[in-house]
């Protein structure tokens, strides 16, 4: 008993020393995250928030060798390793996130921006780039080929006559089984052909059926244009076939341009519309896919991303940037895509509170001259509003009609009182369950309806392919 008692105690002396020859090459001189960050915080006396499971069973090779002289560069030394950062949230003060891969420093952005635009330096070299880019994103986002059109015709619910306007939901078969669902505002009275306006909708709550959403599209009508406005994917009543968890995959950006093109496709059936005056404008998420629409599609004559487009920000959701078009071609980034829409109108939101808030003074100058070189730099419109936020609110609503009524020459005066200020208030906003395909229970979903990600991921990969979108 004496004697394992010394062999304790002798053992206990010498743990620090076991401790600390953990501490070399053949270790990689490891140590655990939390370790390290309290060590930072020690050592350069600032305070990083953090949660247990943020840290737990994460480690720091070569720990002790990544301190710099400032806390700044030992963090970044520290945590790219592990795939995290910190927001200063204070002078000394941090808060633990994990690595952003879609949001960089705004210097970061206009640097690879600046890099990109070394690569063409007129129209005709800037055409044979715009040659590369496109196929390449199509190819990116597993659509090239593009998937056979099923045979089935769209759902089209009894329609809903309002002043001056009218609404029917329609859902569109994209794969087999698989729908994406809207609804089609119309003006009541018109001639000849007319515009179409499609309106995706964004990362709002309350999804398409929002009352700003129903505002645009119905005022659109109003002034003589058919608007469209449909479901993200696992989004609105997408939810019928998957859940919301799914929306967070890359094949979501997949389902969202494949519903667009279809979209168009069916729109162009319609006796009504006028080809030549086709548009697209969403935001948020819906700006994104509004860019990489006009990007891809050259069907699309008009676009309108709101508080989407920035240099420095890739699209937070995998609905933005789950698939690698922005790796394409040595590298792109939203501001380049974007400016594949030239010489076309276009017109950029934009607000002081979000990622947008740098536009008018590096990202927008880009997109003039890219639109100079076809002559066209009145085309390409940036309406900035530093003072407002992250939404599609009465003022960038208001931007949209003007310049939708300007570049499809449609009387503006239809939606406006009798002061000449913009007049909403005619627009009736419907309840939710009257703006649905498939019933209140989703009672009326086909039978044929796929149900669940790992049945979609089966149907894309078994889908026969039809053409290549760009030959």
């Amino acid at each position: 008993m004496r004697y394992k008692s010394y062999t304790l105690i002798i053992a206990l002396a010498f743990l620090p020393m076991l401790i600390w020859a953990q501490q070399d090459t053949d270790h990689l001189y490891r140590k655990s995250l939390k370790d390290v960050l309290d060590e930072i915080q020690a050592r350069f006396h600032v305070k990083i928030k953090y949660s247990e499971d943020q840290v737990k069973d994460k480690y720091v090779n070569y720990a002790d060798w990544r301190f710099r002289n400032t806390v700044d560069e030992t963090l970044d030394n520290v945590l790219a390793p592990v795939d995290m950062k910190v927001n200063k949230t204070g002078p000394t003060s941090y808060k633990l996130k994990d690595y952003e891969y879609n949001v960089w420093s705004v210097a970061d952005g206009w640097a690879k921006l600046d890099s990109i635009a070394k690569l063409y330096h007129d129209e005709a070299s800037w055409e044979k780039r715009k040659e590369l880019l496109r196929p390449a994103l199509y190819k990116a986002l597993d659509l090239y080929p593009l998937p056979a059109k099923p045979g089935s015709k769209p759902i089209i619910t009894q329609k809903r006559i309002y002043n001056g306007y009218s609404v029917e939901n329609i859902a569109i078969e994209i794969l087999p089984g698989l729908y994406i669902n809207g609804s089609l505002y119309k003006p009541l009275h018109y001639k000849g052909k007319i515009p179409v306006m499609l309106s995706p909708d964004g990362h709002w709550d309350k999804q398409r059926y929002r009352a700003d959403c129903q505002l645009r599209c119905a005022t659109l009508a109003r002034m003589g244009c058919m608007a469209y406005s449909y479901d993200l994917f696992a989004w609105g009543e997408s939810l019928l076939q998957f859940k919301s968890e799914d929306h967070r995959t890359s094949i979501a950006q997949v389902v969202q341009t494949l519903g667009a093109i279809r979209i168009i496709d069916y729109l162009l059936t319609l006796k009504e519309t006028d080809p030549n005056r086709l548009g697209i404008s969403g935001g948020s998420g819906g700006g994104s896919h509004t860019v990489l629409m006009a990007a891809l599609d050259p069907r699309i004559k008009l676009s309108a991303p709101v508080v989407a487009v920035s240099s420095y920000f890739y699209g937070g959701c995998p609905c933005e940037s789950g698939m690698p078009i922005h790796m394409v071609c040595s590298g792109t980034d939203n501001v380049e895509l974007a400016a594949m829409a030239a010489p076309n109108p276009q017109l950029l939101i934009t607000d002081g509170k979000d990622w947008t808030a740098h536009m008018p003074e590096h990202d927008f100058p880009y997109l003039q001259k890219m639109y100079g070189y076809y002559g066209k730099t009145n085309l390409v419109e940036n309406v900035h509003l530093p003072n407002e936020g992250h939404d599609y609110g009465p003022s960038k609503r208001n931007a949209l009609y003007k310049f939708v009524a300007k570049n499809f020459n449609l009387d503006i005066h239809k939606i406006e009182d009798k002061s000449g200020n913009i007049d909403e208030s005619e627009v009736t906003i419907e309840k939710e369950p009257l703006m649905y395909v498939f019933g209140d229970h989703g009672q009326y979903l086909p039978r044929d309806a796929i149900h669940g990600y790992e049945n979609l991921l089966h149907v894309f990969a078994t889908a026969p392919r039809e053409k290549n979108p760009v030959d």
